[in-house]
C-alpha cells in the first residue's frame, strides 16, 4: 500500500468517524478487518465486532457523543489522527466531558484497517473530573513534576 492509499483510506476513516451515529454504526463495518485490534485506556479487544461492541456501548453510555478530527498524518508504517471527543455521560448526571486525543492507526494491503491504538489521558480527562478521583489525581500528579 503506497502513502497516497494510505491517505486515501485514512481520509475515509476520519470521514466516518466524524458521522459515526448509533443509527449508522455499521458504517465502521466494511473499514475494519476481520481480526482489527482496537486498544485505548479502558479497553483491549480484537475483531470486528468487538470492535463495534466498543462504540455501541460508547453511545449507550454517553449522549451526544461527537468526535472531530483535528488533523491526519501518514507515516512510514501507520496513520494518525488528532481528534477531540465530547458529549455527556449518562452514569455522571449528565457530565459533559471532552477529550483531545491521538489515534494510531494501521491498514492492511488491501485498505482496511487492522489496528487502532487511542493515545489519551483518561486520568486527567476524565476521572479528573469527578469529585473524588480529581483532587486525588492532582495530588498525586505533583510528586511527578518538577519542582517550582
Amino acid at each position: 500500500m503506497t502513502g497516497d492509499d494510505r491517505a486515501t483510506a485514512l481520509a475515509a476513516y476520519a470521514i466516518c468517524f466524524e458521522e459515526l451515529t448509533s443509527d449508522h454504526l455499521e458504517a465502521l463495518s466494511p473499514l475494519l478487518a476481520d481480526d482489527v485490534r482496537f486498544r485505548d485506556p479502558f479497553s483491549d479487544v480484537r475483531g470486528r465486532q468487538a470492535v463495534l461492541g466498543i462504540f455501541r456501548h460508547m453511545f449507550e453510555a454517553m449522549e451526544a457523543p461527537t468526535f472531530v478530527v483535528l488533523d491526519q498524518a501518514v507515516g512510514k508504517e501507520a496513520c494518525y489522527l488528532k481528534w477531540r471527543f465530547s458529549g455527556r455521560v449518562k452514569s455522571a448526571a449528565r457530565r459533559e466531558i471532552e477529550i483531545i486525543g491521538m489515534s494510531e492507526v494501521t491498514f492492511s494491503e488491501d485498505g482496511l484497517v487492522i489496528s487502532h491504538i487511542d493515545h489519551w489521558d483518561a486520568a486527567s480527562q476524565v476521572f479528573g473530573l469527578f469529585p473524588v478521583l480529581g483532587p486525588l489525581l492532582r495530588w498525586l500528579s505533583r510528586g511527578f513534576s518538577p519542582a517550582r
